[in-house]
């Protein structure tokens, strides 16, 4: 199981060496305050961007990873002791240590999340560890190098490269590496490191817009507020018939929690409107290149937020900052952005080709439609309510998910732009203003298709999120209204308490359930599998496995402890991960789960070594296939290990391997 001690060794680790390789970028080319906060993020996203294609060619080892890690640190240090002009114009504010405290504490939650919670003889999991599942794409990257294989599915004669946006999972792979630590506690660490990065980019903005220090503080507050979903059902009862359940799309904490890939991207398409403003500025062919690593990095860990989002925000930011440009400095704006995003196209080409193969691998229309956010419940008509629904989003919905944050951060970014900040400011809040509409926009109206969520619009609205409690924040300083924006500010956080206190209470106790003692046991069921599995073999257990661990069904004992591929990991993480057609994504997730419910025929059997390419069978007695085992007078197996009422190891008999 996950050790905390070497979680808090990654997210140590994590914050030493990309903070300080980001103040080293970020100081020549921000503000001092800017800069500070911004660092982790800068330092994550130019490190990773950049090393991700060079590690294929120098090799994707512990050796490889220190070599890399000590040259940035060499760089860092020499860069930092060279003396930068300061602009007192610019400079009037720093972060204060208590406010980094603040986030590192807040931080805490997410990352709590994805800790395993002992309770005697049984090992307990928060709901959020299920999205953690995808824990299997670091481990398989620590494991077996780059290019990442797929760790869920395995087929002979098929393509075995990852068709997922897998930066964020790439750098835990390197933290996992450099310690000699599993990929599930570099994921625990990683994602405490992502939320408190994203808090001290945010700080770092609030303290620079609002002129005071005592904005950042506000970051932390307004971050930790819940919904009103909660509070609602306590006050009005079951709002089911007159509101769509909510299904994912939240604050800040929740997003953190839950997908701290997408938080990610969202703090590099922040970073990364803020260095296009200043750019208008300024024509840095420095802070040009940092721009590409920074646009890159967000959408290689996240193409619904750093390509989708943020490409339409900068589409609609470019004009109206180059408009603003001095008219001798247009042409060199407009020539370096044009510059900027083909060579992000090209440093990004083969994410960008492995989505556009995995979108023909599966089929169907377009991966993403038109169709308004569903916000009123089925009392309403089903005309009436798409109707409704327009309005409902902006008047209803944001104001329940974001009740701290939406309305106060609209009137904050509004009053800035009419206020008579100067022009560097000024020019960030258009830039950071486009940004926030645009993520409203996309997740009001547009839908991915690829799944069975709208991850789209559920993840388009985090630097939305981020946008509007940084204008909060700074708002609470300076705004002529300031009054009224905090009251209302902390109005929306009183009543969003009570999903806050739950979600804090669940990351750290965990959620009960049957399967608990048994899923403790499984750890050394998954040491016996590895005595008997090479690195590169894929192993073959009940996909439905453990089913009760998790709120939704998914393989999470083997993509937690297993270290090793599978040849299918399940319907879940297929639907993730694997680019198949939705047909026969079911009928492989049919034929799996019939084979260990004892129901599978000689030919499913066959399927799984010859097909497949299985290289290990692991049957438990919670298999219905125990008392009815196929595989025991399979002559495409041989029974390698047999504990008689714990497990039973099959190992694939015929030679060849499945694709890696």
């Amino acid at each position: 199981m996950a050790s905390p001690v070497n979680a808090v060794l990654c997210a140590l680790l994590a914050t030493a060496f990309w903070t300080l390789l980001g103040y080293a970028l970020a100081r020549p080319l921000l503000p001092r305050v800017v800069a500070r906060g911004a660092a982790p993020v800068v330092g994550w996203a130019v490190h990773s961007a950049a090393m991700l294609p060079i590690y294929p060619w120098i090799g994707f080892s512990p050796i490889a990873v220190f070599g890399a890690g000590a040259l940035c640190v060499l760089a860092s240090t020499l860069a930092l002791s060279v003396r930068a002009p300061r602009s007192k114009a610019e400079d009037v504010a720093d972060i204060p240590a208590w406010a980094f405290a603040a986030a590192a504490i807040l931080a805490l939650a997410p990352a709590v999340a994805v800790l395993p919670k002992f309770s005697g003889d049984a090992v307990q999991v928060a709901d959020p560890i299920f999205d953690h599942s995808k824990i299997v794409i670091v481990d398989a990257m620590a494991r077996l190098g780059l290019p990442p294989v797929n760790p869920v599915f395995g087929e002979f004669g098929a393509p075995g490269h990852l068709a997922y946006y897998y930066l964020w999972h790439f750098s835990a792979a390197e933290l996992a590496l450099a310690l000699g630590l599993s990929g599930w506690e570099a994921d625990i660490g990683l994602t405490w490191f992502t939320a408190f990065a994203s808090l001290s980019l945010m700080m770092g903005l609030a303290v620079w817009l609002g002129k005071r220090a005592a904005a950042a503080i506000w970051i932390a507050v307004l971050a930790a507020a819940g919904s009103l979903w909660l509070t609602l059902d306590w006050i009005a009862g079951d709002l089911a018939p007159l509101l769509w359940p909510p299904i994912g799309m939240a604050g800040w904490l929740f997003q953190a929690t839950w997908v701290p890939q997408h938080l990610m991207a969202a703090s590099c398409a922040v970073t990364s409107m803020l260095l296009i403003s200043r750019f208008a500025l300024r024509q840095n062919p420095a802070l040009l290149l940092v721009l590409v690593f920074i646009v890159v990095a967000g959408f290689e860990s996240s193409t619904f937020v750093g390509g989708v989002t943020f490409a339409v925000a900068a589409l609609a930011a470019a004009p109206i900052l180059l408009i603003g440009t001095e008219p001798a400095q247009r042409r060199r704006f407009a020539l370096g952005l044009a510059a900027a995003a083909v060579l992000a196209t090209c440093l990004a080409a083969p994410f960008v080709l492995d989505q556009l193969a995995a979108l023909r691998a599966r089929g169907g229309g377009s991966p993403i439609v038109i169709d308004p956010y569903a916000v009123l419940g089925e009392v309403f008509p089903h005309t009436l309510r798409r109707v409704l629904d327009i309005p409902a989003y902006w008047l209803i919905l944001l104001p329940i998910e974001l009740p701290a944050a939406y309305v106060v951060g609209a009137i904050a970014l509004t009053v800035a732009l009419r206020s008579a900040l100067p022009r560097p400011e000024k020019r960030a809040v258009a830039a950071l203003a486009c940004l926030a509409a645009t993520g409203l926009v996309v997740s009001w109206l547009l839908v991915s298709t690829l799944g069975e969520n709208n991850d789209l619009g559920l993840r388009a609205i985090i630097p939305a999120e981020m946008v509007l409690i940084v204008a909060a924040a700074a708002g609470f300083m300076h705004a002529r209204c300031r009054a009224a924006i905090v009251a209302t500010a902390l109005a929306g956080l009183l009543l969003s308490m009570p999903d806050t206190a739950v979600t804090i209470r669940d990351a750290i106790a965990g959620q009960p359930r049957p399967g608990g003692k048994i899923f403790a046991q499984t750890l050394e069921l998954w040491e016996a599998v590895r005595r008997n599995a090479e690195a590169g073999a894929r192993i073959a257990n009940n996909p439905l496995f453990l089913r009760d661990v998790t709120p939704w069904p998914v393989n999470i004992s083997w993509a937690l402890l297993a270290n090793r591929s599978s040849c299918f990991a399940g319907r879940e993480l297929a639907l993730a991960l694997a680019p198949l057609p939705p047909p026969r994504r079911e009928a492989i997730d049919a034929q799996f789960i019939r084979v260990f419910a004892g129901e599978g025929t000689a030919a499913d059997v066959s399927e799984m070594a010859k097909r497949y390419g299985c290289d290990i069978v692991v049957l438990v007695p919670q298999d219905k296939a125990w008392n009815n085992d196929p595989f025991g007078a399979s002559d495409d197996f041989r029974l390698a290990e047999n504990r008689d009422v714990r497990w039973r190891i099959y190992v694939r008999v015929k030679t060849g391997r499945a694709p890696q």
